[in-house]
C-alpha cells in the first residue's frame, strides 16, 4: 500500500471520529466569526485567531476583550482561568504526546475539551498507528474551528444582517459544557462553589467587574479544600 494512500486511510478514519466535533464546531466558530467581524475585526483577524488561540470559550470572551480595550494582564488572567482546565485533564496525554516527536508541541496546543473526549473514546484498528490518528483528528478538528471562523467573518462583511442575539451562542456554549461536567462528575462541589460565589460577587460588584473576583475565590477555596476533595474523589473512583 503506497504512502498516499496510508494517508487517505487515516484521514479518512479521522474524519469519520471527528464529525461530532464538526458539526459543533463549524457552527461555533461561525457565531465567532460574526461577532468579531461584528466588532470591527475582519476575517484575517478570524483566520489568526483561530489559528493560533484556539480557544473556543475564551475566543468569544476576547471579542469582548478587544472591544473594550483590556489590557494583556486581565487578558492574560482571564485566559488562565476560563482555559486552566486544559492543565488538568490535559496530564492524561502527557506521556502519550510526548512519545510523538515533533508532533508533540501541536497536539499539547490542540487539545480542546471535544477533542479530549474524541480521543479518549476512539479505538484504533489494528494495523493504524494510533500517533497519526490522534494527529489527524486534532489537526481536522481545528481546521473545522478555523473555517467556520473565517466563513463567519465574510458572511458578516458581505451579507447584511442583525447580529442580535448571535452573542447567546458563547452563553449557551458554557452552558452545555457546565451541563456535561455536571452529568460526569460524581462531585457537585465545585460547580456549586462556583455558582454561590458567582451570586454574592455578581450582587457586591455588578456585572461587569464580578467575574475576576469569582474565578480567584473559587480558585483559592477548592486549593484550600484539596486536601478533602481528593481522598473523596478516589473513594468515589474506587
Amino acid at each position: 500500500m503506497g504512502t498516499t494512500q496510508k494517508r487517505r486511510d487515516y484521514m479518512g478514519f479521522a474524519f469519520r471520529q471527528s464529525v461530532p466535533v464538526m458539526l459543533g464546531y463549524i457552527f461555533l466558530g461561525i457565531a465567532f466569526g460574526l461577532l468579531l467581524q461584528n466588532a470591527g475585526y475582519n476575517f484575517i483577524w478570524a483566520f489568526f485567531a483561530s489559528l493560533i488561540i484556539y480557544a473556543g470559550s475564551m475566543e468569544f470572551v476576547l471579542v469582548n476583550l478587544l472591544a473594550t480595550g483590556a489590557g494583556l494582564l486581565y487578558t492574560a488572567l482571564m485566559t488562565f482561568f476560563i482555559n486552566g482546565r486544559h492543565i488538568f485533564y490535559g496530564l492524561s496525554f502527557v506521556e502519550k504526546y510526548k512519545k510523538m516527536g515533533r508532533a508533540y508541541p501541536y497536539m499539547v496546543f490542540s487539545l480542546t475539551d471535544e477533542t479530549y473526549s474524541v480521543l479518549c473514546g476512539t479505538k484504533v484498528p489494528e494495523g493504524m498507528d494510533e500517533n497519526k490518528v490522534f494527529f489527524w483528528i486534532s489537526l481536522l478538528d481545528q481546521s473545522y474551528w478555523v473555517f467556520g471562523s473565517v466563513l463567519g467573518a465574510l458572511a458578516g462583511s458581505y451579507i447584511p444582517f442583525d447580529s442580535t442575539g448571535i452573542d447567546f451562542s458563547m452563553t449557551a456554549l458554557f452552558v452545555v459544557i457546565a451541563v456535561e461536567q455536571w452529568q460526569e462528575s460524581k462531585s457537585h462541589f465545585p460547580a456549586l462553589l462556583g455558582a454561590v460565589c458567582g451570586v454574592l460577587w455578581l450582587l457586591f460588584l455588578g456585572p461587569d467587574e464580578f467575574l475576576l473576583p469569582t474565578l480567584c475565590t473559587c480558585v483559592i477555596i477548592l486549593i484550600l479544600a484539596r486536601g478533602r476533595l481528593l481522598p473523596n474523589a478516589e473513594k468515589e473512583r474506587g
